[in-house]
């Protein structure tokens, strides 16, 4: 397990009006580039303790620690991911970033904004993605301050993926994988817009999951991208030694 990846679905049921089902879907990019479906359970409010105990069998079925775990900004599934994962490195998707940013500035605005956000996205390693963000707060703080406020919150989850290799930061940024294909899946099939009770739902969501995974394309892992994976897990270990070492000299 190399790449992991958590959501969200919700679904309507029909013996509550207004009732959505939540489903806490998790999938993953595997070290031979394969992407697998892992885990479907319900957690209707994305609560910290549903997400928790979804990884929690996630670990009792065996699953390693991940490189990576790419998730929105919902506060209970960071929470959990940082609590059952802290090695990992966390990431913001940027599908809800470029959602969410240019939302907050009037219509007129919002191109320029967009390339100057894709630019960020983009950037060749994190450090220079640190710099452009610097100089669109420069830029646009004063005018838009809250939507530099939303580019700059959970800032270095936003840029982790710029120390990954080049190939995989366009398959590791975006948590979208799955809400697009269930769309697209669902258009295919025609799946009963309501369900009747939570177990017929989770039923029906993951055979169509199950079936649009069957598409999904393998990511490339060459013999370079193993290499720079392997440089950036012993800089990753570098940094979790300098960290434990940090509390005790301050100590001293």
């Amino acid at each position: 397990m190399v790449y992991l990846f958590a959501d969200a679905l919700y679904e309507s049921l029909r013996r509550q009006a207004g009732c959505r089902e939540g489903i806490l879907v998790t999938w993953a990019i595997l070290g031979d580039g394969s992407k697998v479906l892992v885990h479907l359970s319900l957690g209707n409010k994305e609560r910290y303790e549903d997400w928790l105990e979804h990884f929690r069998d996630l670990v009792r079925r065996g699953l390693k620690t991940p490189l990576t775990v790419t998730t929105d900004g919902a506060p209970g599934l960071i929470q959990a991911v940082e609590a059952m994962w802290p090695e990992a490195e966390r990431i913001r998707c940027w599908v809800h970033k470029m959602r969410n940013v240019p939302d907050k500035v009037p219509e007129e605005a919002r191109p320029v904004l967009k390339l100057y956000l894709e630019a960020i996205r983009d950037a060749p390693d994190i450090e220079r993605g640190r710099r452009l963000v610097a100089e669109v707060v420069e830029r646009f703080g004063r005018e838009y301050p809250s939507a530099m406020r939303s580019l700059q919150e959970d800032l270095e989850a936003s840029l982790a993926h710029l120390r990954l290799p080049a190939a995989h930061r366009k398959h590791v940024r975006t948590t979208n994988l799955v809400e697009r294909s269930f769309e697209e899946e669902r258009r295919r099939a025609k799946v009963i817009p309501r369900f009747r009770s939570e177990r017929e739902c989770l039923k029906l969501v993951f055979a169509v999951l199950w079936r649009a995974s069957e598409r999904w394309r393998r990511v490339q892992f060459s013999e370079h991208e193993q290499k720079q994976l392997q440089r950036y897990m012993e800089e990753r270990q570098r940094q979790k030694a300098a960290q434990k070492e940090a509390p005790a000299a301050t100590v001293a």
